[in-house]
């Protein structure tokens, strides 16, 4: 599974910046202020040799009793506690504080590989603006910029370095699928998991977030083998602190990650909420093939179904290439039909796509519809070919394709979705625009 790398520090040392930084994003909010953050915030590193997921979190103060900040404090711990690597950060300008000293020294009992990150390092010697933090004990200070982006790939390179390499996805479709079940705590995850067994293979308690770790249960249905995985797998009461974090995001990304097909579980008699979406947009980020079980559909009126569909509609229109399913995890109402929408989906993402028919539907999509033209250029898109599956890559080929709006990117997505029956996966298209040899550059420079 993919490394996580959490960023802890103590209020306004530039966190949220390096997050912004390593996802290459803006998804955490940063402002000259302390406490901006407060819940952890999670993403794909994108900074580095190999893939990780980050993890933004707030404020770490770690002598406060109540209030925000203790609630701070403790999701920081929490997600310190789940973490492979932490890059503990400081401000350079601000110099070594008491503060800096309370987190270190709570850091070094967490028996966790701790990196000392001395950020807004920039204009200044690195050696000079590393030099206090040396008091610390907590190894080398490695001096950055989050803002200005100086040394982050070097950092990345060192923190990276004594994790393996992830394996490579197995292309073969005879192998046995994985899939993830995930959604929000409460929706019947676990209920949809013993409904697809047939059997009470996991603990099920109608309360919210009792799990924190994924299990893994191999069963056979209609001849097929299958892998599921539950993620936060129930445990028993008795088992369970109050404190205990309710909804490990950490276990179900990597969950993700590790599936090849995720069903996504929403609780028809809740709103569809931005955790929600959140997720989804993580799916659709890691290419799994997909698709969405509304449980709970039992007992609903026909304008609360009604109202059920438009939401969700609207809310997770990004999802339109999923099917839909309406389910009562606890009654096996529609149970089959989502394991059978999971096969079709895992099938569409490990599909071989040869190269003539391929361009066969670019050059029809073309004829329907030219790409824009750029300036006084209009893209030429010339031929395709499959550049990898789960999910399928189409890589076309032409030239002045950097300048292809990505209006156009989807109209394409979706017409190779549709000319190839791909229902259920992401499709990913890449353009690769050819050298011309004549290009007015070469000329000035040969």
């Amino acid at each position: 599974m993919k490394p996580t790398v959490v960023i802890v520090g103590r209020p306004n040392v530039g966190k949220s910046t390096l997050f912004n930084r390593l996802t290459r994003s803006r998804d955490a909010i940063v402002a000259n202020a302390p406490g901006i953050t407060r819940d952890r915030h999670y993403g794909e590193g994108r900074v580095g040799q190999k893939p990780y997921l980050v993890v933004d979190t707030g404020g770490f103060e770690p002598v406060a009793k109540d209030g925000i900040f203790h609630q701070m404090a403790r999701q920081a711990r929490q997600a310190v506690d789940e973490a492979d690597a932490v890059l503990f950060i400081v401000d350079a300008r601000s110099g070594l504080t008491a503060q800096d000293r309370e987190v270190a020294a709570e850091l070094r009992r967490s028996g966790r590989k701790i990196w000392l990150i001395v950020n807004k390092a920039e204009g200044m010697s690195h050696v000079a603006a590393a030099a206090e933090f040396h008091a610390l004990g907590m190894g080398e200070p490695l001096a950055i910029s989050a803002e200005h982006g100086e040394h982050i790939g070097d950092l990345m390179d060192l923190v990276l370095e004594e994790f393996p390499e992830p394996e490579r996805e197995p292309e073969s479709t005879d192998k046995q699928p994985k899939i993830a079940i995930v959604g929000r705590p409460n929706v019947g995850k676990s209920t949809l998991v013993n409904a697809l067994l047939g059997e009470e293979r996991v603990v099920v308690f109608d309360q919210p977030g009792t799990t924190r770790d994924s299990i893994y249960v191999d069963f056979e249905r209609a001849g097929k083998r299958y892998t599921l995985i539950d993620t936060a797998g129930m445990r028993k009461r008795g088992q369970v602190d109050e404190a205990a974090e309710k909804f490990s995001v950490i276990k179900t990304l990597q969950s993700i990650s590790d599936a090849n097909i995720v069903i996504l579980v929403l609780d028809a008699r809740q709103e569809i909420a931005e955790q929600d979406a959140h997720i989804a947009g993580f799916i659709l980020e890691a290419g799994r093939a997909l698709v969405v079980a509304v449980n709970k559909w039992e007992g609903l009126s026909e304008a609360e179904r009604d109202k059920v569909k438009r939401d969700g509609a609207r809310k997770l229109g990004f999802l339109n290439f999923a099917r839909f399913h309406f389910i009562s995890a606890l009654q096996g109402q529609g149970v089959g039909a989502v394991l059978r929408s999971a096969d079709a989906a895992y099938a569409a993402a490990m599909s071989r796509l040869p190269t003539p028919r391929l361009t066969r539907v670019l050059q029809i999509a073309v004829q329907q519809q030219q790409p824009p033209r750029s300036g006084m250029v209009r893209p030429k898109l010339r031929y395709a070919h499959q550049g990898g599956h789960n999910p399928p890559r189409i890589i076309i080929h032409g030239t002045a394709l950097d300048r292809i709006p990505d209006t156009y990117r989807r109209y394409l997505e979706r017409f190779f979705r549709d000319a190839f029956k791909l229902t259920g996966t992401p499709l990913k298209v890449e353009f690769k625009t050819g050298r011309n040899p004549f290009d007015r550059g070469d000329a000035k420079r040969s």
